[in-house]
């Protein structure tokens, strides 16, 4: 049975572990805190791959960026990552194949082969987080774009510049559906900037009117962006994954969704591949189409 060594590099984290054809996790998963520089990123991917690179055919990477279309490095970084990122070689860290996907494409293909979305054609997932992620499955196919960067999560909620986004642009979807937006729609309802995520949803529990308040204008903002999203690509269904998911009342946006759209009704599914999606999802990408 083939097997890769599989990473998830993010902005605040580098999980690493073996994973085989079927999508199952054979080995401990180490877990390394992002480091600052580039030189201590590529030592912990080299350290790694020396030590396991015998025992698998294939690396896969999952990582934070636009990975282009050969699957061989990234097109645009994001700024949660040292700079020169974006030129890594990663083909030159080890003898074998090396295959890199973004980590939000990664994790709806594993939702698409053994999560949530399994059985359907078409699916579009969004990473809920501290910013927003996306992955597009087309016909049973991950929807790349031209150049690699299809499914990033940044079109416009609004005209009018009411918040800045982090990637500099001005009202994208995900500063209305990340944990950062849950965060400032509490602070602008409630004129309190240390008001925190934690706080609304602690109110949510407690039942406090004004927490639920908010809560529900940071869903309805969510499902505006899935409505635009549903009648673009006709999905089967929206899966969301993500810390934020959790939050999410499913039935609620669904229903929203749902009474809004032209196309047929879509199904919104909470994901179920579980913390680690975004390196099953690349591992059994690289052993499909890298070896």
């Amino acid at each position: 049975m083939k097997k890769a060594l599989a990473f998830d590099i993010g902005g605040t984290k580098i999980y690493s572990t073996i994973i085989n054809e079927n999508g199952e996790i054979l080995a401990e998963i180490d877990k390394f805190a992002t480091p600052k520089s580039l030189d201590e990123i590529l030592d912990i991917l080299s350290n790694q791959i020396k030590k396991h690179e015998n025992e698998t055919d294939i690396i896969a990477i999952a990582t934070a960026g636009a990975v282009n279309n050969e699957n061989t490095g990234i097109v645009s970084s994001t700024g949660n990552m040292p700079q020169g990122y974006n030129k890594i070689d990663f083909q030159s860290l080890s003898k074998k194949r090396v295959f890199v996907e973004n980590d939000a494409n990664s994790a709806a293909w594993a939702e698409y082969k053994i999560g949530a979305s399994r059985g359907t054609s078409v699916s579009v997932l969004l990473t809920l987080g501290t910013g927003v992620g996306g992955g597009i499955i087309i016909n049973n196919n991950l929807l790349k774009g031209k150049s690699g960067a299809a499914g990033e999560m940044h079109f416009k909620m609004y005209p009018d510049k009411r918040r800045k986004c982090t990637c500099g642009g001005w009202d994208c979807f995900e500063i209305y559906a990340s944990g950062k937006a849950l965060k400032i729609d509490a602070e602008e309802m409630l004129n309190d900037k240390n008001v925190t995520t934690y706080d609304v949803v602690e109110g949510v529990k407690n039942g406090e009117s004004k927490m639920i308040e908010i809560l529900n204008r940071w869903q309805n903002d969510i499902a505006t962006g899935i409505k635009g999203l549903a009648d673009i690509f006709d999905p089967d269904c929206v899966v969301l994954s993500g810390s934020m998911a959790q939050f999410v009342d499913i039935k609620k946006v669904e229903e929203e969704v749902n009474s809004d759209i032209v196309t047929p009704p879509t199904s919104i599914r909470l994901a179920t591949a579980g913390n680690y999606a975004g390196m099953i999802g690349v591992a059994l990408l690289a052993i499909e189409r890298g070896l």
